[in-house]
């Protein structure tokens, strides 16, 4: 009895590329790559877009952007696994003869997905590592990055940079899938088939070579995206919009460095943060002995505040309502102690102004003086985030660390 005849596309798949086919290996890869995308950008729009003005809000919003970047990593490891049979195996033939602009675009294309599946997940990753707190990542790995410090700069450069590299990786997806409908739909010459299935083969035969023209246009692109995403240093303009205050004083101490820092607790995490533009008028002398040393009044520009991931909502009209209530002010006499000084004055945040005691050490030497302080305040004084009484999600207590050095007025 005649043992019957192989049909055609009956042979095992390989595991491999060949020069007709994409093996079991790349398509697996490729079809993975592609659910992980689609649904990692479904999952940043929905976490970008959900509210935040309650406790079961913030607790869905969490939970979405947790998501979205635990995919966001998966998406990394598995893409750096995707480029690398990518780069290492040569790709089949073409179902049918391109012309020479459609196979340049094609292949540029091709570097464009594989460059963007690294960046994309990369600066995400970058963007969280740089802050403190909001959405962890679902792994027990921890939360940082080797070599990323904690720094407003780099996470808001991160974040800028992940923004136009999201941009143009859908508008790449956009392309790659146009190209795949003609090849079905106009062509249909089976090379949406042959990624599917493995089969058809495509007929051996030359094919001409783009050399490394889709590979410079990929970095041309690449550049330009870049450079889009990456603007000026973010805090650049906060530092001369507070030093353009600061020269319009006219109190006896002018301040050239400082920093005012507040640290809250959100999802059992410290978050950290800081108010970027504020001016502060000083007089201020040093008393002989206990008693009153001056007077201060501090003006805070809310919407300078920088507050990790969070900072946003965190201007909005559920916490300070920045669009209402622009700006902050604290107003104080000095006074001398035994041990030190005190501020006694009265802090105005969103119309509402509460008594605060504000101990803090002073040095001064030579013309310059040098003042610390830490005070906690309790958001709820002042009406914010009142929709949040969970303790466990957002605290009541907010830390305010201040830092000042100041030069004599001449």
């Amino acid at each position: 009895m005649q043992a019957p005849k192989p049909q055609p596309g009956s042979a095992t798949l390989p595991l491999f590329n060949t020069p007709t086919t994409y093996g079991s290996l790349t398509r697996s890869l490729h079809w993975i790559t592609a659910l992980l995308i689609m649904a990692n950008i479904g999952l940043g729009f929905a976490a970008s877009w959900a509210p935040f003005n309650s406790a079961e809000a913030l607790a869905q919003k969490t939970w979405l952007f947790s998501l979205h970047k635990t995919l966001g990593v998966t998406l990394f490891f598995v893409a750096l696994l995707r480029v690398v049979l990518g780069v290492a195996q040569s790709r089949p033939l073409a179902m049918s003869p391109v012309h020479k602009v459609e196979a340049l675009t094609a292949h540029t294309v091709h570097w464009l997905l594989y460059a963007l599946l690294v960046l994309v997940p990369l600066t995400g990753w970058v963007h969280h590592a740089a802050t403190d707190g909001f959405a962890p990542i679902l792994w027990p790995l921890g939360q940082n990055l080797p070599l990323i410090p904690k720094s407003q700069f780099v996470f808001e450069t991160a974040g800028a940079l992940h923004v136009a590299c999201v941009v143009l990786l859908i508008a790449t997806v956009v392309l790659h899938i146009l190209g795949a409908l003609k090849h079905a739909v106009i062509d249909r010459d089976g090379t949406l088939k042959r990624m599917l299935t493995g089969t058809p083969r495509a007929a051996p035969r030359n094919e001409s070579n783009q050399g490394i023209l889709p590979g410079l246009a990929a970095v041309i692109v690449l550049a330009v995206t870049v450079f889009l995403g990456w603007t000026t240093d973010p805090t650049e303009s906060q530092r001369k919009d507070r030093a353009a205050l600061q020269s319009n004083q006219t109190s006896s101490w002018i301040v050239t460095e400082g920093a005012l820092n507040i640290t809250v607790r959100q999802l059992g995490a410290q978050v950290a943060g800081s108010f970027e533009t504020w001016t502060a008028d000083i007089d201020f002398a040093v008393p002989q002995g206990s008693g009153p040393a001056g007077q201060v009044g501090v003006t805070i520009d809310v919407a300078s505040l920088k507050l990790g991931a969070v900072s946003a909502q965190a201007l909005g009209p559920d916490f300070f309502d920045v669009e209402r209530f622009p700006t902050a002010r604290f107003q104080a006499d000095l006074n001398a102690t035994d041990e030190n000084y005190v501020a006694d004055g009265t802090l105005t945040i969103k119309d509402i102004s509460k008594p605060i005691r504000m101990p803090f050490v002073m040095q001064v030497q030579d013309g310059t003086a040098q003042m610390t302080a830490s005070l906690v305040l309790r958001r709820d004084d002042f009406n914010i985030g009142l929709n949040f009484t969970d303790e466990s999600q957002l605290g009541y207590d907010v830390i305010v660390d201040i830092a000042i050095t100041a030069q004599a007025a001449p």
